[in-house]
């Protein structure tokens, strides 16, 4: 017999592959199917995706993951209450609203084809760098939506064309993904959600609508953009050509603001999630904080029409897991990415080798996009295992790098801290599992990291959105962890203190070595 039970749904595509989870009352997970989809480097520095495709894999992900429940006695069909989405964050798609067909492919987040726009847009404007940081919170940069449109409507003649006639539309993966699951060209809907929006350039933060001055400055038309709505509230149902019509989509968060509410941040609480690159965000409250060094100020999340935003200070650094993918993929030194652990194990120090995965370019809370990758300190006796070991320091180095900014930036009131003064980061994301290098993590941040029993708080960042507005959790019920905590695994730092700051002062070395190197010769 069939288990009764009340169930929300969570779509979460990510730059590499998009899954589907299927989670129970409790937030526990009952069904779940991953597909992995291509990833298109035409040039140097150019990253696309096939926006059919990834549609496709969240159509297959779905079919996959309630038939997976439903075998398992899991009564989906009758249960599901509702479906939260996150997405890949900035990654941009221009369509036509008549045919429903991509007018190119989708630019994803890492591309940085828009260097030559930010140099130009910086000469023109009497901000330069900094023109848009007091409405947006973002510096001119190739990560943002609203660089990347720029280049389409100025690139491509099918997107010029469809913009003259009325016909396009603009959004990034959450929007073309909601306009495809309520109907497409039949009366989709067209909408983003405050944190995606956030990430454009071209939402103020303090409005939370689209800001009027900076579509004049970049000449974008207003008609083309999706309306913003809030984190937690229901957007439209699902289209009758889908397994599961007329299911509610409720929740809607960019990755990075998801996995804060998996984590259930509150106000002077950080996490950082390991995935294809590393997102540090700190939940700073109802207070906008302008960064002073180097990081981003962005939307945390706000849950309901009426509800007030939380907002947050971020760092995003590009390569992270990438660089694991590149060792496997490239240089062949391992054949899967869970072997870089016991690779890394083999030694128990990198023997002096420092690498910067600036492949292209570094985010915070450097923003050089002229910088590119650099392996130094290489000896006869270094081996693959060093490189390994180096490989998982960068991805520490860099999330330190961006929390002594936010340490910065933050103040002592604005980070919450346990009974014994210290700042806990919270992690999550596929590379976490790797307890070397959590444990590298709290040795050079010199504070404990935490690592939640589920380590996949993204889509339950989406779950718990949708299931807030259907009434199937309150608030109260999210942000209670105190049980989960419990069964959290806490990294302490062991590294000797002195130790610990000459290798910060040598990856220092390293980052400073990685200018200026974007036009080195082919």
């Amino acid at each position: 017999m069939a288990k009764e039970e009340v169930f929300i749904g969570s779509i979460d595509q990510g730059t590499t592959s998009t899954r589907f989870i299927i989670y129970d009352k409790h937030a526990q997970a009952i069904g779940s199917h991953q597909v992995e989809f291509t990833q298109f480097c035409p040039q140097a520095g150019w990253v696309e995706h096939d926006p059919m495709e990834i549609l496709e894999s969240v159509k297959t992900c779905v079919t996959k993951a309630v038939d997976k429940a439903t075998a398992d006695g899991f009564n989906v069909d009758n249960g599901l209450k509702a479906i939260g989405i996150t997405n890949q964050r900035e990654t941009t798609v221009v369509w036509s609203k008549s045919t429903g067909v991509a007018l190119y492919n989708a630019i994803v987040w890492m591309d940085n084809r828009t260097t030559s726009i930010c140099r130009r847009l910086e000469k023109e404007l009497s901000g330069g760098k900094s023109h848009f940081v007091e409405s947006c919170g973002l510096p001119i940069s190739t990560y943002f939506s609203a660089l990347k449109l720029l280049w389409l409507l100025e690139n491509v003649d099918a997107v010029k064309a469809a913009v003259e006639k009325g016909d396009a539309l603009f959004g990034t993966i959450d929007s073309w993904l909601i306009w495809n699951l309520t109907g497409g060209i039949d009366n989709g809907i067209h909408v983003t959600d405050v944190s995606n929006a956030s990430r454009t350039m071209l939402m103020n933060l303090k409005t939370l609508d689209w800001d009027e001055s900076t579509l004049k400055t970049l000449k974008i038309p207003k008609a083309i953009l999706p309306k913003i709505v809030s984190n937690a509230e229901v957007i439209g149902h699902i289209g009758k050509e889908w397994l599961i019509p007329g299911i509610p989509i409720s929740g809607c968060l960019g990755d990075q603001h998801a996995a804060m509410l998996g984590q259930s941040c509150r106000k002077g609480e950080a996490k950082s999630t390991y995935g294809t690159g590393a997102f540090i965000l700190l939940n700073t409250g109802e207070e906008v904080i302008p960064s002073k060094h180097g990081l981003l100020t962005t939307l945390a999340f706000k849950l309901g029409k009426d509800a007030p935003a939380n907002y947050a200070l971020e760092g995003s650094i590009a390569i992270a897991g990438a660089a694991v993918q590149w060792l496997r993929d490239s240089l062949g030194i391992i054949r899967s990415a869970s072997e870089i652990e016991e690779l890394a194990s083999q030694v128990e120090s990198t023997g002096g080798v420092y690498f910067v995965p600036a492949f292209n370019g570094l985010f915070a809370p450097w923003w050089r996009d002229d910088a590119r990758g650099v392996c130094i300190g290489i000896t006869r006796f270094t081996n693959k295992s060093h490189i390994a070991r180096a490989v998982l320091e960068s991805m520490c180095f860099q999330v330190k790098d961006v929390l002594d900014s936010m340490h910065k930036d933050a103040g002592e009131k604005g980070e919450t801290k346990n009974e014994k003064g210290q700042f806990l980061l919270r992690v999550d994301g596929g590379a976490t599992v790797n307890n070397t290098l959590m444990q590298i993590q709290a040795d050079l941040l010199g504070s404990p990291v935490v690592r939640p029993a589920d380590i996949e708080t993204t889509a339950l960042g989406a779950a718990y959105a949708a299931g807030l507005a259907v009434g199937v959790w309150t608030e109260e019920e999210i942000f209670a962890n105190g049980e989960r905590m419990k069964k959290d695994t806490t990294f302490n730092p062991v590294l000797d203190e002195e130790l610990r700051k000459k290798k910060v002062a040598s990856w220092c070395k390293a980052v400073e070595r990685t200018f200026d190197l974007a036009d080195l010769s082919l």
